[in-house]
């Protein structure tokens, strides 16, 4: 089990800065604020030395190459595997399947495990603060199931209702898929008490890690959870990489998601076998230099300590929420979780979010996301069709901070007249 609340340490941000060559850019003699690290986050010159050298002098092929390179690329990439184990605690690498992404991931679930287990009326919980991709595959695999999909409500504060959760819990429920951490709301799930709530009722628990990742030590053995998704682009690496965590009892059970090379045992004209996992789910050439970028990006974070990037991350969304509270009161800020990660979604009432953005880019090159964040279902339960979001990582500061400030002051000085 890995060593948990230990006291955080200062990071040395200023220096932690200096890593990200992207945030050194101005525009307009501007500097970048870049507050938009929950879409995807911005790349340490680690990683981006780690991809140079390895498309400079390592790339080649995985696996059954009978030469040097290939055999040195191999090692690379079931190093990085064993990396991404480590960081979630998993029990064994070979639990760990690399995906392009977390959407892909809860993809292959819903399209493994739930056409193989789901029957014609079997429900699936998942509640209402989901990210498209915790929603759509789920539809889908009812669609051909013919199963029900059921929806937990949230409270005003942006809060999963427990007790009605495990109300909608009957002898039909056959699986349970939530957020770690709401994209939206910044909400943070009691995913172990939701995970333990579910296998009460032999119900096996995934659980989308693309927000939490980057902020939160995750111990998948501690949490008890059947699969766990998230996606390398969040956590430093680059797009085109993800990770599904799955109980190696679930995949070795489960289908193969895709077919092709790779994911075999033996192929004849009249009969495939599979290969064990991970690889059953890996079909095809892998994202090599993406899975080892992620490695790299892992070390990196891991080297800063998650308990200290979630202490200095907590007392930014503090910072940020006190001073859009006390000085620019026209804002509504959409989410107050008492347990709740670094990003803050608001409204401001007559003026839409893509103005907001809009100027606060061309004015003061400051970067947050507006528009319905792939959440539509939870824009229309909570009568907004669109928020702005200013999401935080360890590299940015208060005085970023103070900059989206007089930028929103700006927005509301320029939509009085």
């Amino acid at each position: 089990m890995q060593i948990k609340n230990k006291p955080p340490k200062a990071l040395n941000i200023n220096s932690i800065r200096q890593d990200f060559p992207i945030l050194s850019q101005r525009i307009d003699n501007l500097p970048l604020v870049y507050l938009d690290n929950a879409a995807t986050t911005q790349k340490p010159i680690t990683v981006i030395e780690r991809i140079t050298e390895y498309l400079s002098y390592q790339n080649s092929t995985v696996r059954r190459g009978a030469y040097a390179l290939s055999e040195k690329s191999t090692s690379f990439f079931n190093e990085a595997r064993q990396k991404v184990a480590k960081f979630i605690n998993a029990k064994q690498s070979e639990e760990i399947i690399f995906t392009k992404g977390c959407t892909e991931a809860i993809n292959l679930v819903a399209s493994s495990y739930g056409y193989s287990n789901f029957q014609p009326n079997d429900e699936i919980i998942i509640t209402a603060m989901e990210h498209h991709a915790n929603i759509v595959p789920w539809q889908l695999i009812c669609e051909k199931t013919q199963a029900k999909l059921k929806i937990a409500p949230i409270n005003e504060l942006g809060e999963l209702n427990l007790l009605e959760l495990e109300k909608l819990i009957n002898p039909r429920t056959r699986f349970l898929s939530l957020c770690h951490i709401s994209n939206v709301l910044g909400t943070i799930n009691p995913i172990k008490k939701i995970i333990e709530l579910g296998h009460k009722h032999k119900i096996p628990v995934l659980i989308d890690g693309s927000q939490a990742a980057p902020h939160e030590l995750i111990d998948v053995q501690d949490l008890g959870c059947d699969f766990y998704a998230f996606s390398g682009h969040k956590v430093y690496a680059t797009t085109g990489v993800g990770v599904l965590y799955g109980k190696l009892s679930h995949l070795e059970q489960m289908p193969p998601y895709q077919a092709g090379g790779d994911m075999i045992e033996r192929v004849t004209f009249e009969k495939t076998t599979y290969a064990a996992p991970p690889s059953k789910f890996e079909a095809g050439t892998p994202p090599i230099m993406e899975v080892i970028a992620l490695g790299a990006a892992l070390d990196y974070i891991t080297n800063l300590g998650l308990e200290n990037i979630k202490a200095y991350e907590h007392d930014l969304l503090k910072y940020a929420e006190e001073q859009i509270q006390d000085l620019i009161p026209e804002a509504r800020i959409i989410g107050r979780a008492k347990e709740k990660a670094s990003l803050i979604s608001f409204v401001i009432d007559s003026i839409h979010p893509h103005d907001i953005g809009t100027i606060l880019d061309q004015e003061f090159n400051i970067s947050v996301r507006v528009g319905h964040h792939c959440a539509q279902p939870l824009m229309n339960l909570l009568k907004v069709p669109a928020t702005a979001r200013a999401s935080f990582a360890f590299y940015n500061t208060e005085e970023e901070i103070d900059i989206l400030i007089k930028g929103l002051k700006r927005v509301i000085e320029i939509f009085k007249y």
